[in-house]
């Protein structure tokens, strides 16, 4: 097993070195330059994403600021940027297409003189060993950080560089690899959504004639318990989670431990009880928000500022509803029809009377049968642990072993 600083444990013509012995480690402006409309990106933590540097959400800065911030922290070709604050790490191998200027970064530079290649380094930085030595080393509450000389001091296990570039090179395969699976899994859900568009049409236009029902004849329309039959002392850390609309967030279900149940309580309120397969809605503040219960909220409970729609049919249909039900053109009709003087809410006539077209058991059939096979396709890819395949050949590379 390798250890860090023990030379014993490398292969033969490996060695410990500290960061700052093989590299030249800076890092950028601790200043503050004034923000201007146009001008030199200014690149900090927060625009290393994904090994690339994202500089749409850069602020700008001047030419004499940038000029200035170069002088000691300029950046060129090939260098290594690295999350210094916040989320630690992101390195980003630099390909510079125009000028920049880098504040709150770590920035790796190289010469052909020292014998270190950047491929290898970037590797390096994330993986287990030097994320670990990282971790034990950052400061800071909220929001972590650490320090240049942390990383200056950064014990790095280092071959000869034929052996770097071999590793790099075993390792940027296998990245690209891991990569293209993540984005098959993604495409895979974007053409799931084309295919649900095309069977189905839009919900809100209709544009396939579906049959039009009351939303309250194919749906049980359950609104959460009164705020008497919830009192102080049921709300328990860590109970049974109950759902109001603030738990509902962007179509997921986000709990939160302090808003909670007893399992006693939870137990004497059962027609709150939310199924898989249910749309639970917020009926206050911000109308139509919405989300589909899954396996992981099975039992959770309906909070006392929402309400739960559970379909005659679940399944792909349930999906389809929540579609329906979180598009703008609904949540436009619930604002206007909702009642209310101080707070405006929702009652069951008003969801109920929503307007649904309904597909047809053949539709829902055939795209059930297709989404199957795009789940299992997902699963296959998925189940293929690219992530720790990757971790475990990165842990090899870095002890010797590859």
């Amino acid at each position: 097993m390798i250890k860090i600083g023990s030379s014993e444990s490398l292969p033969k013509g490996w060695q410990w070195c500290e960061a700052n012995e093989i590299m030249d480690v800076r890092d950028g402006t601790h200043d503050s330059p004034k923000p201007t409309g146009t001008g030199i990106p200014l690149v900090t933590s927060k625009n290393l994403v994904n090994g690339k540097i994202d500089f749409s959400t850069c602020t700008h800065i001047s030419e004499t600021d940038h000029e200035s911030i170069s002088k000691r922290s300029a950046v060129d070709n090939g260098d290594i940027l690295y999350a210094m604050i916040g989320t630690i790490g992101n390195p980003v191998v630099v390909e510079k297409q125009f000028e920049f200027s880098i504040k709150n970064v770590a920035l790796f530079k190289f010469t052909k003189s020292n014998h270190v290649y950047n491929r290898f380094i970037f590797h390096f930085l994330n993986c287990e060993l030097a994320i670990r030595q990282f971790q034990s080393n950052s400061r800071g509450g909220t929001q972590k950080f650490v320090s240049l000389g942390n990383i200056r001091t950064l014990q790095i296990p280092l071959p000869p560089l034929a052996e770097q570039k071999r590793i790099a090179a075993i390792l940027d395969k296998a990245d690209a690899i891991r990569r293209k699976r993540q984005q098959a899994i993604l495409l895979a859900d974007d053409f799931l959504r084309a295919v649900f568009l095309d069977m189905f049409g839009d919900p809100v236009t209709n544009p396939k004639g579906w049959e039009v029902r009351d939303l309250k004849d194919i749906a049980k329309i359950q609104i959460g318990p009164f705020g008497t039959q919830l009192h102080k002392e049921d709300y328990i850390e860590n109970g049974i989670p109950l759902i109001n609309p603030t738990h509902i967030v962007k179509g997921n279900i986000v709990p939160k431990s302090n808003r909670t149940i007893s399992e006693i309580k939870h137990g004497s309120l059962p027609e709150y009880h939310l199924k898989v397969g249910d749309i639970i809605m917020g009926r206050r503040g911000e109308m139509g928000r919405c989300a589909i219960v899954n396996d992981a909220e099975n039992g959770w409970m309906c909070g006392t500022g929402s309400l739960y729609i559970r379909p005659k049919k679940v399944g792909v249909f349930s999906e389809y509803l929540n579609k329906l039900l979180s598009s703008q053109a609904i949540k436009n009709h619930l604002e206007s029809e909702s009642q209310g003087a101080t707070m405006a809410n929702l009652n069951k006539t008003i969801v109920g009377n929503i307007q649904i077209p309904v597909p047809s058991d053949e539709a829902i059939r055939q795209f059930t049968l297709l989404k199957v096979k795009f789940l299992n396709l997902a699963k296959s890819l998925s189940e293929f642990r690219n992530e720790t395949i990757f971790e475990s050949l990165s842990q090899k590379a870095f002890s010797g072993q590859l």
